[in-house]
């Protein structure tokens, strides 16, 4: 295949594998462009799809595709807590978010495990060849994205990491799910109104929240002037993908901040999944990239 060609063809057979994603909705994921790109890249006779599943229907769901042999799946919003019941096993570290991204069957058994924390952590290693061990990360939001970022960065070995949030009550209970992990008591939470004690001393922020997703893509979470408090070479790292860049990345561009948006994040963590799926390490990030600049109209 031409590496330059944007046109990934897929040949199904009635041989071909069954991988896919559940979702509910599901029908915006970019998951089937990427995956898509590098199995057609690799020459391989599988096909990723994306199955729409309603909660009231995710146990019925889980059993049928044992039943056509599907070989594995992502899990997104809203199952990937809800699924924990139907599997077999779940990884240590997915134990420890409380929720499973990816799903392989072993033998006659679904092993779940969650490759968003090295998705995250994927990134910020290739992009920074330093110790983490004497820098400070500032994580704005407590929602289900917060839980990988957390763990990524206690994993990172970072000195202090702050989970910031709006509502003290959510925050609380944020901490207090992370009780009977390994990450229990490794970080604090603050309300909102104390990031400014905060910034100044962050060397890696990260917003986990919505907040600038399309179509809103004139707000973020924190303005101009709050943005401008953080230190010299720091880091702004938002999950959000499109736009490109979002305005908070946009506001820490002018800052001077480096800046890391959330699609290198999404492939790094579809690439860990593809590694479990099909056990080789092979597989072509930069068609997977490719494959998903041109489908969102980028340009690089």
């Amino acid at each position: 295949m031409n590496s330059q060609n944007n046109n990934y063809c897929l040949q199904i057979t009635g041989k071909s594998k069954l991988l896919g994603v559940i979702g509910y909705p599901v029908e915006h994921s970019l998951s089937p462009v990427m995956h898509n790109a590098a199995l057609s890249m690799l020459g391989l006779d599988y096909v990723y799809l994306p199955f729409p599943i309603a909660p009231e229907n995710l146990e019925v769901a889980i059993a049928g595709f044992a039943a056509v042999n599907v070989v594995g799946f992502s899990v997104t919003i809203p199952h990937k807590q809800a699924i924990i019941p139907f599997l077999s096993e779940i990884s240590p570290i997915a134990q420890a978010i409380g929720a499973v991204n990816t799903v392989t069957r072993q033998g006659d058994q679904w092993v779940g495990t969650n490759t968003d924390v090295e998705g995250f952590v994927a990134p910020l290693q290739t992009t920074f060849q330093q110790s983490w061990n004497q820098k400070q990360a500032v994580i704005l939001g407590n929602g289900g994205a917060a839980r990988a970022v957390v763990a990524g960065c206690i994993q990172l070995g970072l000195a202090e990491v702050h989970v910031v949030g709006r509502n003290i009550e959510k925050l609380q209970n944020f901490q207090q799910s992370w009780q009977n992990s390994s990450f229990a008591n490794k970080f604090p939470v603050h309300g909102w109104e104390e990031l400014p004690n905060l910034i100044p001393q962050t060397d890696l922020l990260v917003n986990t929240t919505p907040v600038g997703m399309y179509p809103h893509i004139d707000a973020s979470p924190l303005n101009a002037e709050e943005i401008g408090k953080l230190p010299d070479n720091a880091i702004a790292y938002d999950l959000i993908y499109t736009p490109k860049p979002t305005k908070f990345l946009h506001l820490a561009q002018q800052q001077g901040a480096i800046t890391i948006d959330g699609l290198e994040m999404l492939i790094q963590q579809g690439v860990a999944a593809l590694k479990i799926w099909l056990q080789r390490d092979d597989i072509p990030v930069a068609q997977m990239r490719q494959a998903l600049q041109h489908h969102l109209g980028i340009n690089k």
